[in-house]
């Protein structure tokens, strides 16, 4: 447990410098578009009412889907900036509806007895209504600097560094410790800006009664050193990194995490400065190579032969192979780079135990008791191609179909929860749960094989390519499963996982 916790503690400056920056930069960013609007629709009645609508509906959008928007806007880019704009766009319903609601409640005759001592409209609005409005538009930034902190740790899916990266991997590496501390990092982030802006807030409303006090001033002396020690850390955030030679790309879960760990370690052996971004979408990590934002990450021939081109024929995996690599190549300049030697196949999977009882043993013996059975599939499967292929190829559907967390849905089908996950192929625990893969008589699931997909601009350098090429056909499915079995099994970290990986590849 310590040496794992100190693991987790030794990535922490690096997710605390990029969920501060995320942040830092979206919080300022939304004060200085929220203000002004909010300033502007509290005097116009024609701007008030679209105004408070929109950035309601904006917040009532799911913030995942917030941020797919945002990047498919960006073409696929990925990164800080669709991850601001997403962040700025949430924080800005309690700046402006505060901002609004702090200028609305100034007391007329305050605003008459200005207008009769001869104050002009802008006199009135920077001298009067916005002092006497500020604790209120201060209470809303407080409430927004709370929700930047909380959502920023989703930046992680569009590879931008939070405490997310914590989170997510840990949740799919069912390693607690990862999950406690980026949970933990992020309250304490978000209760010492409330705790700062709160005192900003009471310097404020007690501004002209007790600041004469020592209790004022003791208070004032605290915020400030508060202010003082954030504005450290804040440029801390701020200051540039290493320049990074090649950007490791991934998707979210453990098997992504740990072939973008021997990718890595290969790549730094050669004298490469990397950088991982992990825990991204299959469409949102496919654009982001295209566009050379990542450079090498793992894909699978299957996935891009069904969502990316919308076949729903099976030639057999050579076939397959061959066209998924030409289309890559004609379509996006992407190459595939070194096919790594091992398959991870969709198959649906049930308890051994309940499958025999039933006489289950292929996809065909589902079609009677299909109707009557709850099934379960990864965040992504049921709305794939993949399950619509299968669903008309053998006209089976199913009582209820749930969505799952993949470390989830496996304990789903483990504990009797769930009849029928979609499970993978190389999982370590699809023999630890005693689960029966079932046989598709027809096809109806293409060929996954596991291969290295490179972005055009990395396959310029002869050193990158060298390096990543000697990585052909080097992992086995047998490899594969028993390193995602350290990982969900036994506990071990993505670390070790990749280290039994490399001595496998050493001793060939």
């Amino acid at each position: 447990m310590n040496e794992i916790l100190i693991e987790q503690l030794s990535l922490l400056p690096a997710y605390f410098k990029g969920h501060l920056t995320l942040t830092f930069i979206a919080l300022i960013l939304g004060i200085l578009i929220s203000i002004p609007l909010g300033i502007w629709a509290a005097q116009s009645s024609l701007v008030k009412r679209p105004l408070l609508t929109t950035v309601s509906i904006i917040q009532t959008f799911p913030s995942v889907a917030i941020l797919a928007l945002v990047v498919a806007m960006l073409g696929g880019r990925i990164g800080l900036l669709p991850a601001i704009i997403a962040l700025v766009l949430y924080s800005m319903l309690p700046i402006v509806r505060n901002t609004v609601t702090g200028l609305e409640t100034v007391a007329d005759d305050v605003v008459e007895a200005a207008r009769g001592i001869g104050m002009s409209s802008r006199q009135i609005l920077t001298q009067i209504r916005i002092p006497l409005a500020l604790p209120v538009i201060i209470a809303g930034i407080r409430t927004a600097a709370v929700w930047t902190v909380g959502l920023a740790t989703l930046s992680t899916l569009v590879g931008a560094t939070s405490f997310g990266n914590y989170i997510f991997t840990g949740l799919q590496t069912r390693n607690l410790v990862a999950v406690t501390v980026g949970s933990v990092a992020a309250a304490l982030m978000a209760v010492v800006l409330d705790n700062i802006i709160g005192g900003i807030q009471w310097l404020v409303e007690n501004r002209t009664e007790i600041a004469d006090t020592a209790r004022y001033k003791r208070n004032r002396t605290a915020v400030v050193s508060a202010l003082a020690v954030t504005g450290i850390f804040s440029a801390y955030s701020l200051l540039p990194e290493p320049e990074v030679d090649y950007v490791v790309g991934g998707k979210g879960y453990t098997e992504q995490y740990i072939i973008a760990g021997v990718v890595e370690a290969a790549l730094q052996d050669a004298g490469f400065n990397t950088e991982q971004r992990l825990g991204m979408g299959t469409e949102v990590v496919f654009q982001a190579t295209a566009n050379n934002t990542v450079d090498v990450y793992l894909e699978y021939s299957g996935t891009v032969w069904a969502n990316r081109m919308s076949r729903e024929d099976n030639p057999g995996r050579e076939a397959v192979m061959l066209s998924v690599s030409q289309f890559i190549s004609d379509e996006y300049g992407m190459q595939n780079l070194a096919r790594l030697g091992f398959q991870n196949l969709y198959a649906l999977a049930m308890r051994r135990d309940r499958a025999e009882a039933m006489g289950i043993s292929s996809i065909n013996d589902l079609l009677p008791v299909a109707e009557d059975l709850i099934a379960a599939g990864d965040l992504e499967f049921f709305g794939r191609p993949e399950w619509v292929r299968l669903r008309e190829a053998y006209g089976i559907d199913f009582d209820e179909k749930l969505t799952f967390d993949t470390s989830l849905m496996y304990t789903a089908v483990a504990e009797g929860q769930v009849d029928v996950i979609s499970a993978y192929t190389t999982d370590g625990r699809v023999a630890e749960f005693d689960l029966l893969l079932l046989e598709d008589p027809l096809n109806a699931l293409p060929p996954y094989d596991g291969f290295l997909a490179v972005s055009e601009e990395a396959m310029n350098d002869p050193l990158f390519v060298e390096t990543l090429s000697a990585l052909e056909n080097k992992i086995t499915s047998d490899v594969m499963r028993e390193a995602n079995r350290l990982v969900d099994v036994e506990g071990k970290s993505v670390t070790e996982a990749v280290a039994y990986i490399r001595d496998v590849i050493s001793s060939l």
